[in-house]
């Protein structure tokens, strides 16, 4: 009887493993981008060009997903090149020594149709932190020309740069201290 309890475990186990699906970001229909201040009156934009991101879920609509992305830090362009090479440096995110940037999830909770707090662990610049994201799930639908099925979602959040260590010498208001984070996704399933 014991034998028998067991594979029933083992079985159902297997079960609810196998039905979670796995989703990549579709990388030309995916953008990481981020806004902060300058000097108190405009914004600069910019985007990390190279990522990868995936979610994980069992349900349809994505309620129990985790999201992971990694994203390369020499990879940031803000269409300045200098201010490019700079951000690069050590006075920002020191991309030689911090090649990447992570964010891996740890909780998901509803906040209305189709909206999520995304919570999670940042690493940036060496450093982890909890952070909370406004998570929105788009819709899936079939992409007409793969005939394969696409989700959307997008997430929004602010982060400070003195919790990362990210530029210290450059106070505000000359950067501000918030930065705003958006990220827009296409996922496709794995298969």
């Amino acid at each position: 009887m014991k034998k028998l309890s067991l594979l029933v475990l083992l079985s159902v186990c297997a079960f609810a493993v196998s039905a979670q699906k796995t989703w990549k970001n579709d990388k030309p229909h995916s953008q990481l981008k981020f806004d902060i201040t300058h000097l108190g009156v405009s914004t600069i934009s910019g985007a990390f060009t190279e990522f990868d991101a995936t979610i994980t879920a069992a349900k349809p609509d994505f309620s129990d997903a985790t999201f992971n992305l990694t994203a390369k830090t020499a990879s940031i362009e803000t269409h300045v090149e200098k201010r490019n090479d700079h951000l690069k440096s050590a006075d920002f995110f020191d991309a030689a020594a911090n090649p990447e940037l992570t964010f891996k999830s740890t909780s998901l909770k509803s906040a209305g149709k189709d909206k999520y707090k995304l919570s999670g662990d940042l690493t940036m610049h060496g450093v982890t932190k909890p952070v909370t994201l406004d998570l929105t799930y788009r819709g899936t639908i079939t992409n007409p020309q793969s005939k394969k099925p696409v989700a959307g979602f997008r997430a929004i959040g602010t982060v400070k740069r003195a919790d990362f260590g990210i530029g210290p010498k450059f106070p505000a208001p000359m950067l501000s201290e918030e930065v705003t984070i958006i990220a827009d996704g296409e996922f496709g399933p794995q298969d």
